[in-house]
């Protein structure tokens, strides 16, 4: 199976000395792999380092092979990202907002835009302007961006926030037919435990900075723990613990 992500001592500390400790990791084609932990453990410092938005002090990673510091435009060639909030220009509609990104995509389809429109549950506004959006509609407009291109990764920070519980299963369906029907290749942060309980197949537990664990989620729950929150308060408990006795 073709790894896609490689993440290898990844390390960025900022002046507050609050950072991203020696993060190594993989994944692989088809993988849903979700990165979560509580809010300020870091999670989107990594996105930002895979994204080429942010420059780590050590480590590497590599997409698709190629390095994403020395190759960025290789590296990024087929992947889709949406990092924090979603942007778009307000005074524009939905549909012209992805128009104008469709620009940069030579040779894709007219036809993909309604595509992806339909895709995220936005047919209906579509000619709205995006300053009347609510938040979970600006969010299924990054989603909508992020995969008009058919990208072969999709790095999604967040990808159900400022959404109602339909708007979320919606999302998630749309992550696990893209992952199952497309082999599309998804790296997703969150803090929801129970989303990511649904959607990925692989898991990795990041807390103040630091990958405590990883791995496929039924090794890791092992008939050991019946859901990941018992597995990550497991797990951050016995961090703390030996933390307390260094």
């Amino acid at each position: 199976m073709d790894t896609i992500v490689e993440i290898e001592g990844l390390t960025k500390t900022f002046r507050n000395r609050r950072g991203i400790r020696d993060i190594s990791l993989s994944v692989r084609r088809g993988d849903v792999y979700g990165f979560f932990g509580p809010n300020g453990a870091g999670k989107t410092t990594v996105m930002k380092i895979m994204a080429g938005l942010s420059r780590a002090d050590r480590g590497k990673v590599r997409l698709f092979g190629h390095d994403v510091a020395a190759n960025y435009e290789q590296a990024m060639a087929k992947v889709g990202v949406l990092i924090e909030t979603a942007e778009a220009y307000g005074y524009m509609s939905g549909r012209k907002n992805l128009e104008m990104a469709a620009r940069f995509y030579p040779g894709l389809p007219a036809s993909r835009v309604d595509e992806v429109l339909e895709l995220v549950g936005l047919s209906n506004v579509q000619r709205e302007r995006v300053d009347q959006y609510s938040l979970g509609m600006k969010q299924r407009l990054g989603l909508a961006a992020a995969v008009l291109s058919k990208p072969e990764l999709l790095v999604l920070d967040e990808p159900t926030n400022g959404l109602d519980i339909e708007g979320t299963v919606h999302i998630r369906e749309i992550i696990l037919r893209l992952a199952r029907e497309e082999r599309t290749t998804f790296f997703l942060s969150s803090h929801l435990v129970h989303e990511m309980e649904l959607m990925c197949n692989r898991i990795g537990i990041l807390h103040e900075g630091k990958l405590i664990r990883e791995g496929p989620r039924s090794e890791l729950l092992g008939g050991r723990f019946a859901t990941l929150e018992e597995l990550f308060l497991h797990e951050v408990r016995e961090e703390r613990r030996a933390i307390a006795h260094v």
